[in-house]
């Protein structure tokens, strides 16, 4: 398959990437690495991107952020930050993607635990992950008129970002990368669709 990994440099997407290259034509994108680039946040340079790239079988987005603060010091502006990048950036690929992918081709997004499991200063990610879902939950039928399918990975904090992420994190067990790659292999070999896969 031609696989469109929009984070492929990342602690996920580095690791997806690992995976998958060995046994189909992967494409790696990046805001400024990978073998395109892309600024998530701008729709303009999403589509620059898929007019590079062209018709494709698959897209996984392991890319996008939000602040994780306190909502006592949380802004609008902080808010807007996670729902340009890691909310409104994946629905963006998402979009324009429909014009790109191949019959029965896929696209996989990704949300996290914190839209169950919240943590202190985590307010601004539980939201974005919810929507991300939310998105997932909504455009599956529509998707699926197209011949299309969408999934989101949602996974606990990884094993690889537990050093530097885990004090954010009280009493929660890091995810092993191999069940987190397993849950985006999952998405884009297997006929599942509209579905949140989440890995813990």
């Amino acid at each position: 398959m031609k696989i469109l990994l929009i984070g492929g440099t990342g602690t996920i997407g580095s690791k997806v990437a690992q995976r998958l290259k060995s046994e189909n034509d992967l494409i790696s994108a990046g805001r400024t690495s990978g073998d395109v680039q892309v600024d998530i946040t701008e729709p303009s340079s999403i589509e620059t991107m898929f007019d590079e790239v062209g018709s494709i079988d698959g897209v996984i987005v392991t890319a996008g952020s939000a602040p994780v603060k306190p909502l006592s010091e949380s802004t609008n502006e902080d808010f807007l930050q996670g729902v340009k990048s890691k909310m409104m950036g994946q629905i963006n690929v998402s979009l324009t993607a429909m014009d790109y992918l191949n019959d029965g081709g896929s696209v996989t997004l990704t949300s996290g635990i914190l839209a169950e499991d919240p943590i202190p200063q985590g307010t601004i990610l539980t939201t974005i992950n919810n929507a991300v879902n939310g998105f997932v939950i909504g455009a599956n039928g529509e998707f699926l008129q197209k011949g299309f399918r969408i999934n989101a990975v949602s996974p606990a904090l990884v094993e690889d970002s537990a050093d530097e992420m885990g004090a954010f994190f009280p009493g929660h067990k890091p995810a092993k990368m191999g069940h987190v790659v397993n849950g985006y292999e999952k998405s884009l070999s297997t006929l599942l669709t509209g579905e949140i896969i989440r890995i813990s």
